[in-house]
């Protein structure tokens, strides 16, 4: 493995590495229509909006959601097999 895909692939395990962002993961993944709406992970979450969506952006930018704004509000859902190349990764090691 390379020193650039290594840095890639660390910064997935980097944003598994929190709490917060494990959860967040596990409700969108059970949301009913597949995503979920910033404004109902914060609750859950017991954390304010901004602190959620610096959460969300982490999760985004290393691959694992899918973001889409609608108005007000931004939706996010898994991006399609995500979860399982994540598994992969180690598998392949």
């Amino acid at each position: 493995m390379g020193a650039e895909e290594a840095k890639q692939k660390a910064l997935v395990f980097k944003a598994l590495a929190d709490p917060n962002r494990l959860r967040l993961l596990s409700i969108v993944k059970a949301a009913g229509a597949g995503e979920a709406c910033v404004c109902d992970l914060t609750e859950p979450l017991d954390l304010g909006q901004p602190t959620v969506s610096h959460h969300l952006k982490i999760l985004v930018d290393a691959g694992l959601l899918h973001r889409e704004k609608r108005g007000t509000w931004a939706y996010y859902s898994l991006v399609p097999g995500a979860i399982e190349q994540t598994a992969g990764i180690l598998a392949s090691l």
